[in-house]
């Protein structure tokens, strides 16, 4: 497919980049800095511009099948929700219907792991304002009437629940937890580009 992926320089989305191209995607990326984007790919295209710019958004998005959102919380919570909105926007005007967007982080998993509850309580300040960017961004999401997918990666999961996803890692050091790599998140969000299942649903990779 031909997709538009933004946030193709986060830590997350580099690895997201990579996968895309593996899988035989046509790549148009946009970022800030073409020099944040290490890899090069006949099948990759760089667009320069900033994601609350909605013409080079649009510069993007335009000739694509399908949209992938990675973004972070950079510039104090601004560009996730605000960013997926213009990026919507753009979709619309140039008649791309499929949409893929990452979101939330989980909350630890469904037993209660004291360890991440404590960095919860303790970094509380920092997270809450990300965590309500990330809901507004699905509120966007929601809204629309595109054929979205919204995956909920989590760091923590503790087993398959329905429409979950998850690779056979092994427990963690205190043995409460399991982790997914983001290899897993990222194959993932690429599978969604052509698996229709979840369309209109939030799938998650969460407990």
């Amino acid at each position: 497919m031909r997709i538009a992926l933004f946030g193709a320089t986060g830590t997350l989305g580099r690895v997201v980049l990579t996968k895309a191209l593996e899988a035989g995607h046509e790549v148009t990326a946009l970022t800030r800095n073409a020099d944040n984007i290490t890899v090069s790919h006949e099948r990759l295209r760089v667009v320069v511009g900033d994601v609350l710019d909605p013409a080079a958004v649009e510069r993007t998005v335009l000739g694509q099948e399908a949209v992938l959102v990675c973004l972070g919380a950079g510039r104090k919570g601004v560009v996730r929700a605000e960013g997926t909105r213009i990026i919507m926007a753009a979709m619309e005007r140039a008649g791309v219907k499929r949409l893929v967007c990452q979101s939330t982080l989980g909350a630890g998993d469904s037993h209660g792991n004291l360890n991440f509850l404590w960095k919860y309580i303790l970094f509380g300040l920092l997270l809450r304002p990300a965590m309500a960017d990330h809901n507004v961004q699905e509120d966007y999401v929601r809204a629309s009437n595109l054929d979205w997918t919204i995956v909920r990666p989590s760091a923590f999961t503790d087993g398959p629940a329905e429409g979950a996803y998850r690779r056979n890692f092994g427990p963690d050091e205190k043995g409460l937890t399991l982790k997914i790599s983001r290899a897993d998140i990222a194959d993932f969000l690429v599978e969604q580009l052509t698996d229709t299942t979840y369309v209109r649903r939030t799938p998650a990779i969460s407990n």
